[in-house]
């Protein structure tokens, strides 16, 4: 049996009601009854059920509706708002020409069957929304920390081609470093070798100074070792206000000695005068070879007169002795010098100083040689 709508006495109305479309809520339907009101404030739950079950009676009954368990989960879900897309299609059916009939109904619940329960439905995308934005967070998370594992396991692999390029590298410089310590060996032996022959150079450099510097002959200094230390000494004596005196020496008549004994007994001749000088030199007094028979002398600290006594004591020495050419043992006779003494400080410079000094040495030859003189100052 179909039953068509009506404004005042139908469950539709009811339904509409129970929406609060019709009536407001709490209020008794048209043409229903109200919930028993136990003389106390109501209790909403409970009127809530009271309307619910009414309904839903009212709808089945009221359209001759089976009271099947579909029907019942049918009206259910659409008044008691589980269902609201259901309920609008029973509001729209009821209010059209053919009403609600139990085919109508049976025809929405295999289309209803097709759809999930819409609060299930709201249930399970509300766990699925829930679960995507935790799948959402997942998934951030774990392509943060993928991101973070990609980057450092591409830190990784860059280290390890890196490590292997080092490896390489490290292996090269270790082969190259090998043939660098065999070199630096190589080169620290030929150093070696160098600095010995070096030191061996060094060692001959200053024999070669010294011999450059020294006579072959009396082993005195010579000439050009006497101009350094006369140099030095004047600068000295000058700073230290000390008198500086210079004496020129030449061996007299030393021809005779070479044309009656020879050259050899000639050199003896002078090494026995370079002996008797050397006695008289110390750290104040010096001796050189000046070229030939020739010597000369600088005493420092000791004035033209002074150092003209000292020299004559040598002078002395040397004429009392009788010296004998031991390759023929025949004597050489009286062997003497003559000497000429001038002070430094008393010319302009050094070597005006040693020109006056020899001046005052060929005056003491002038005078009848193995003499002494002292140069009268500028």
């Amino acid at each position: 049996m179909t039953t068509k709508a009506t404004a005042s006495n139908e469950p539709v109305g009811r339904l509409l009601g129970w929406l609060g479309l019709r009536h407001p809520r709490g209020s008794a339907p048209d043409g229903g009854l109200a919930p028993p009101d136990p003389g106390g404030p109501r209790h909403l739950a409970r009127e809530a059920r009271y309307e619910l079950a009414a309904s839903i009676t009212s709808f089945l009954v009221d359209n001759d509706l089976d009271v099947s368990p579909t029907n019942l989960l049918i009206a259910h879900g659409a008044f008691s708002g589980r269902n609201p897309r259901l309920a609008r299609q029973i509001v729209a059916q009821a209010q059209t020409a053919e009403g609600i009939s139990q085919k109508w109904l049976n025809e929405l619940d295999d289309q209803e069957a097709g759809q999930p329960d819409r609060v299930e439905l709201d249930r399970l995308m509300t766990r699925l929304e829930t679960n995507i934005e935790a799948f959402q967070a997942n998934t951030k998370e774990a392509r943060s920390v993928t991101s973070d594992y990609g980057t450092e396991l591409e830190q990784h692999v860059t280290d390890l081609e890196q490590l292997e390029k080092t490896g390489r590298i490290v292996s090269s410089l270790a082969d190259l470093a090998k043939v660098m310590l065999d070199r630096t060996r190589k080169a620290e032996d030929d150093m070696r070798k160098s600095e010995d022959e070096a030191k061996a150079l060094r060692r001959s450099l200053e024999r070669a100074k010294r011999d450059a510097e020294l006579d072959y002959l009396t082993g005195l200094p010579n000439r050009r070792a006497f101009e350094v230390l006369l140099d030095r000494h004047h600068k000295e004596a000058r700073a230290a206000v000390e008198p500086l005196s210079v004496a020129f020496c030449d061996i007299d008549e030393f021809k005779k000695v070479n044309d009656i004994h020879g050259h050899e007994a000639g050199d003896r001749v002078i090494k026995a005068i370079a002996d008797t000088l050397a006695r008289i030199s110390n750290d104040h007094c010096h001796v050189a070879r000046h070229g030939g028979e020739e010597f000369v002398m600088l005493f420092r600290g000791l004035t033209p007169t002074e150092a003209a006594a000292k020299l004559d004591d040598a002078r002395e020495a040397l004429a009392d002795r009788r010296l004998i050419n031991r390759k023929t043992d025949e004597p050489f006779g009286q062997i003497t010098f003559s000497g000429g003494v001038a002070d430094v400080f008393g010319y302009g410079d050094t070597r005006a100083a040693l020109k006056a000094a020899d001046e005052a040495l060929y005056k003491a030859k002038a005078a009848g040689r193995n003499c002494i003189r002292i140069a009268d100052p500028a």
